[in-house]
């Protein structure tokens, strides 16, 4: 039966910058409410017989500037979990090469076309192994599935946030250092840039993004829509100054960076509660309103323990104080003595004299949808013309952690079957 499809709306292809030359070409589109990846290729199977996909697609999507059926999505660090010891990290695939891939929306399947691997600026193909001492790193130390010890690497990144940019290249935020890296269309570096300038092109992002928690950096990356101005999301409270000092903190960081001059500004973002995993990205409605969606970590639809809070929001940074640091010190701008951090929530903000960006609710997708969502990881966002929001999950490779340093089958309780990559179409009122 052919899925129900959602308002048919004419697409203007025409990218942010196109040259006077082009000229808009008008699309009729149609778009089904859900469209999920097509026949995902196994990337390995486990000793103990775990079927482990081609998938992973999903911790970013980004439409096309030209044709409204196209659909890039992006990959993290590939499949790991949790290893036997503190900070241990166990990665199923030690040479996975974090990718793009570009799907196309047919017959109501998401059709994998291309496979974009990530390489350094020497064209070398990038892994998902932590970062070393100085570089970036987490403190995570990585191991394979026989338990041999792997080096960190200077070449490694944990992709989550992705802009596809009017000249067709990429700029992706990585959890890691956490660094903001530009990639040229073919998935080659161009510049990489982080808190300790060490990143090819030496430019840097405030010292105090140092602090992210490790997993739980840089996890939303989107572009205004005239091209000039970068802004990455937190995903949770960064550790400011120390893990314990922010266990009760619900305030997240927002980041601006001007793409020409490297021009940083800092806004503040309050989570509703503190049991949250955070905001998993965040997409630009125009220069000063974004798109943001706010998540807990557990599975919609699911028996028992079931979601209870998948959302997304409409923010303006328009009046929110800028919290930027002219010293750059290692904790950021200090108020009262606290790290905006500490301060914990609104309560704690309007204290300090601190403004946060206003945040509206737009839609709850454990409500608002014609059918349950299943996924416990909402985490791309892409706005289409037509106010359609654009909604992938990140199905962690089609495998989840089975508390032994290995993986177990990831079942959707809801539909009791392996999570693959969905993207999900839905109207909003913006």
């Amino acid at each position: 039966m052919k899925k129900p499809l959602l308002t048919i709306f004419a697409f203007t292809a025409i990218a942010l910058s196109a040259c006077k030359k082009d000229h808009p070409v008008n699309v009729v589109a149609e778009y089904p409410n859900m469209a999920e990846a097509a026949d995902p290729k196994l990337l390995m199977t486990t000793p103990d017989g775990v079927k482990v996909y081609n998938g992973g697609f999903g911790s970013a999507i980004a439409a096309d500037h030209k044709d409204p059926n196209v659909f890039y999505l992006l990959t993290d660090r590939g499949p790991n979990a949790a290893g036997a010891v503190t900070d241990a990290i166990i990665f199923g695939k030690a040479d996975f090469t974090p990718e793009i891939g570009k799907f196309r929306l047919k017959d109501g399947k998401l059709v994998l076309e291309q496979t974009i691997e990530l390489k350094n600026a020497s064209g070398q193909k990038l892994n998902g192994l932590p970062n070393p001492a100085g570089e970036g790193a987490t403190g995570e130390i990585a191991f394979d599935l026989s338990g041999k010890q792997i080096a960190p690497s200077i070449d490694g990144i944990d992709s989550e946030g992705m802009v596809l940019a009017a000249d067709g290249s990429f700029w992706i935020s990585d959890e890691y250092g956490p660094h903001i890296v530009h990639f040229d269309a073919s998935g080659k570096t161009l510049e990489r840039i982080n808190p300790f300038g060490t990143g090819t092109g030496g430019r840097k992002i405030p010292l105090v993004f140092a602090k992210r928690k490790p997993n739980r950096g840089m996890e939303g990356l989107t572009i205004t829509p005239d091209g000039k101005t970068l802004i990455g999301m937190m995903q949770s409270p960064m550790l400011n100054p120390t893990k314990a000092a922010a266990s009760n903190s619900t305030i997240l960081r927002i980041l601006t960076f001007d793409i020409q001059s490297g021009a940083t500004k800092q806004y503040a973002y309050v989570m509703d509660n503190v049991t949250l995993t955070g905001v998993s990205d965040i997409v630009a409605v125009n220069s000063t309103t974004f798109l943001t969606i706010e998540r807990d970590g557990l599975y919609g639809g699911a028996p028992t323990n079931p979601a209870t809070f998948k959302k997304v929001f409409k923010i303006n940074i328009d009046g929110a104080t800028d919290i930027s640091d002219a010293a750059n010190s290692a904790t950021g701008k200090l108020y009262g003595g606290k790290t905006v951090e500490e301060l914990n929530d609104n309560a704690g903000l309007q204290t300090a004299g601190i403004t946060p960006v206003s945040k509206t609710l737009v839609l709850d997708l454990l409500k608002d949808l014609p059918t349950v969502y299943p996924h416990d990881k909402a985490e791309g966002l892409a706005l289409l013309p037509g106010n359609i929001l654009a909604i992938s999950n990140d199905d962690d490779f089609g495998v989840l952690d089975n508390g032994k340093g290995g993986f177990n089958p990831k079942i959707l309780p809801a539909t009791n079957s392996v999570d693959h990559n969905r993207v999900y179409f839905v109207k909003i009122k913006l």
